[in-house]
């Protein structure tokens, strides 16, 4: 079967639901977001450490070696949300107004679920910046940990939802809801 040539009618990328990070030639690029409005934009991206039942008792119950996992995977996940653009080569660097990184044990499953939450006023969304908090956290779980359980399994990164901006509201289906701290 021949191949098809790539076509030139990469004008109108966004509307359309194509990529936006191409410009009409095929080459990568970023996106110019000045003409967009400032909205309110919010993502939530969760994700998982698997573990042995041990290590996941010695994280919740401060007995690593190296120090408080939580609290050094809470920090790391907020510096690295608010370094995104400098990781991920075509993002815009944005001003957070809200990084916050939860943490639910599962001891019945060995497991670590992680959530991390990111929040501003901008004109290109944070979706990024939330999948980035929640694996640099996740990571810092599992340097915090390794010398106690180098088999750890990091899994299930995902956007849970996210919105604002022009493409509006994401909720991914069958999401399970996140206990909050009062409850």
């Amino acid at each position: 079967m021949p191949r098809k040539k790539p076509t030139d009618k990469r004008s109108d990328n966004a509307t359309r639901g194509a990529l936006t990070h191409l410009d009409r030639r095929g080459r990568v690029r970023m996106v110019d977001v000045g003409e967009k409005p400032v909205t309110r934009r919010e993502a939530l991206a969760r994700g998982a450490v698997k573990m042995e039942p041990a290590t996941l008792e010695a994280i919740i119950g401060g007995r690593l070696n190296k120090g408080e996992a939580l609290a050094a995977a809470r920090l790391a996940g907020i510096m690295a949300a608010k370094r995104t653009h400098e990781l991920i080569p075509l993002c815009h660097q944005i001003a957070l107004e809200v990084v916050e990184i939860e943490f639910r044990p599962d001891p019945a499953r060995a497991t670590l679920h992680i959530q991390a939450r990111a929040a501003t006023a901008a004109r290109t969304g944070v979706e990024m910046e939330a999948l980035v908090a929640l694996s640099a956290a996740a990571l810092t779980i599992y340097d915090m940990a390794k010398a106690i359980d180098r088999a750890m399994t990091i899994d299930a990164i995902r956007l849970v939802g996210k919105s604002g901006g022009r493409s509006g509201t994401f909720k991914r289906a069958g999401e399970p809801r996140w206990p909050s701290a009062d409850s």
